[in-house]
This record gives C-alpha cells, structure tokens and sequence, in this order.
C-alpha cells in the first residue's frame, strides 16, 4: 500500500450552493488532507464562476446543466471528457460517496473498475424528495429503488444517526443495516461571548434584553419555514418578552416567508439576514441566540443543530423529527407536538423555565457538539482498514 491514501469523495452538488451535505463533505476533505491525499469530485454551477484554489484540497469539476424551480443542477460527468480523464488519471485507493445519482454512480463505477473499496453515506431522505417532485407514491418507490440500487452497489454503507439507518433497511431496503456515522461540525465556541452577542446586537438593532430565535439554512419549506412564522405570530399575541427572529440563508422560498411575515405584521420582529458564508461571524449568531428553531420533517441529521450545541445554544425540534433521534426532549434539546400553536406554548415554557434552560444548554454543548477533527480520526481509521 502507497504511504499516503489517495481519496475521492463524490458529490452531486457543491460551492457555491451550500447544504448540509456539501457542508459534511468540505470538512471531511479539509480534515483528511492531514492524512491523506483529497480530490473532491462535483460539478460546476452553471453561470457562476467559483474559484476552487482556495481549498486545500484538489477539486475536479464536471459539466452540469440548470435545472428550473429548483436550486439544485444537474451533473453530466459521462459527457465531460475532461472530467473523466482526470477521474482516470486519479489513482485512487477510496471511493466515498456522498449521493448516489450521476457524480456518486461515477464514483461507484471508477471503483468496481479498478477493485478499491467504495463507502457510500446516506445523508437524505430520497423518498420525501421525490414525493414532493412526482406527488405519486408509485413513482416515488420506483425512483427510490434506483437510489437503493446504486448503495447496495457500494461496499459499504453509512447512515448520518440511527433512525436514518432503520428506514434504508426497513423501508427502502438497502441490503443489509448501515453503520451510523454520525456528523460534526468544524466550528469551535466562540472566544468572546460578550463581543459576539454586542456584534450581533449591533448589526441588527437588537436589544440586548430581547430574547433571540435563530434558523440557519436554505429558505425553503421543506424546512418548515413557513411554520416557524406563523409559529411567532402566535409567540407574540402570547408571551411576555420581546423577541427577534433571525432567518439566515437564502432558497427559492425566500419571497414566500416575507410575504407571510408581512401579512402576518411581523416585519418588526423577524429579520431576513441573508447568507453567511463567514463561518466565525456565523458562530456569533448562533451564541446570541436564546434558541435554534428547527422543525424540519425533511433533514436526516442537520449540521446546524451541532453548530448550535457548539455555542451552547439549544435547538427546538417537533415530534417525529429524525434529524432530532439523538435528542431528548428537556434534556440536551427540546420537542414539541406537530403544530404551531405547541412549538409557540413550548418556546414560552422553556424561556418561562430558567434552571431548566440553563440546564440544556449545557448538555447541548456536552451531548450534542462533536467536532470534526474527533470524527475524521476515527474515518481515516475505517479508509485504512478498507486498503490493508
């Protein structure tokens, strides 16, 4: 075996477009060039130029083409004789992949063509997104079928927490149980706190007796975003403290959430911050806030819940959440039932609770914070024993 592993990571979407799982696979590659050689293998985003040197790693980008509505593109790797022979001219010991359509089948087949093991993780729910697209359970279960497909092609396969596991053995029928390789975030706590929050306060108007609520990710309803705000309608005709929400991101449903937050009267207490691409200012938003608010349904194991833990701010999920199976209610988060009206009732109780929040967030920070540089250790260990 060479001296230095050489791996590919494999992902069908990537900088400038940031998610939870082009988040995931940054770290990953930044965190393993201390042991390793790292190429990422993604596309480009069409009409946006984006300059790839200032990574540590190597990036090698394939042609893709602009899909409409959506945010994301379409990779065609195949088509890119560029991309292709830069795959073939790799040398690669690993394959991971990090989505199992065009760019992560690549990846699968560089693999099986040259016999080196291939890890694939399963980040999503693949079935919600294909209902939302198709509406028919029918078509869903058959595109979910090609997804499991290509996993059961890999060597082996990594769900993001347990839950995630059980529904790609139980439900989609992936081969046999994942392991569950949780996520961690990069992100350290901040030095000065004091200086955060003023920082924060400042920027937005903010006083510093508000209470602040945080949401950190794309703008867009699959997130629950529209809950959220007529969640704080109802916050505001009900609790006893003043308030401000910061919504940080952006996605096609931002025009959406502001024309709720307009009809709702909210345009004094909700704040639109746009994207923040600055991960140390991006830290003080989350050590000002009071509480993260996160009632996804869709998000299987959210890196901005841990980046909240790492600032010891505690996130309130609603029942059913995966993306919450390692939390427990009152405990190192809080869960509400389903439905606007509890997720406002639940807010007004824990901020309502001192010794109990002040409790939380300490076991946010202990319970739920995992950094990267523990995870990719233990990752590095697996791609090692996979060559030996």
């Amino acid at each position: 075996m060479k001296e230095k592993l050489t791996i590919g990571l494999f992902i069908d979407t990537f900088f400038p477009m940031i998610d939870g799982v082009v988040t995931v696979v940054d770290n990953y590659a930044k965190k393993l060039t201390s042991y390793a050689n790292v190429i990422v293998f993604a596309p480009e985003y069409p009409g946006v130029e984006y300059d790839d040197s200032k990574f540590s790693y190597k990036v090698v980008r394939c042609k893709a083409l602009k899909l409409p509505i959506v945010d994301y593109s379409l990779p065609i790797p195949k088509l890119d004789k560029r991309f292709v022979k830069e795959l073939n001219n790799a040398k690669l010991d690993i394959v991971h992949i990090h989505s199992p359509f065009t760019v992560g089948k690549i990846g699968i087949n560089y693999a099986k063509q040259n016999n080196i093991p291939v890890i694939g993780t399963m980040h999503s729910q693949y079935k919600l997104d294909f209902l939302r697209a198709v509406k028919f359970n029918s078509i869903a279960n058959m595109l979910t079928k090609v997804v499991i497909k290509q996993y059961n092609r890999c060597d082996e396969c990594w769900a993001v927490n347990e839950q995630i596991a059980n529904i790609y053995y139980k439900e989609y029928h992936y081969k046999e149980l994942p392991k569950v390789m949780n996520n961690a975030t990069d992100m350290k706590p901040v030095d000065d706190i004091k200086k955060a929050k003023e920082l924060i306060n400042s920027k937005y108007n903010i006083n510093p007796n508000e209470k602040v609520f945080l949401f950190v990710g794309r703008i867009n309803n699959l997130k629950n975003v529209f809950f959220i705000a007529n969640t704080l309608k109802i916050l505001k005709e009900k609790c006893n403290f003043k308030f401000k929400m910061l919504f940080v991101g952006n996605g096609q449903d931002e025009e959406e959430l502001k024309k709720i937050i307009k009809n709702n009267n909210m345009e004094n207490d909700i704040i639109m911050c746009g994207k923040m691409t600055d991960r140390n200012i991006l830290a003080d938003y989350y050590a000002r806030a009071d509480l993260f608010l996160f009632p996804s349904l869709y998000d299987s194991s959210s890196i901005v819940q841990i980046e909240a833990a790492s600032q010891k701010t505690p996130t309130v999920f609603i029942e059913g959440a995966v993306t919450a199976s390692a939390i427990e209610n009152n405990v190192n988060g809080f869960i509400s039932a389903n439905n606007e009206e509890s997720f406002a009732n639940k807010i007004i109780e824990i901020m309502n609770n001192t010794d109990l929040y002040d409790k939380v967030c300490e076991n946010a920070f202990k319970e739920v914070y995992v950094n990267w540089d523990q995870k990719i250790k233990e990752i590095y260990e697996i791609y090692v024993s996979k060559r030996s």
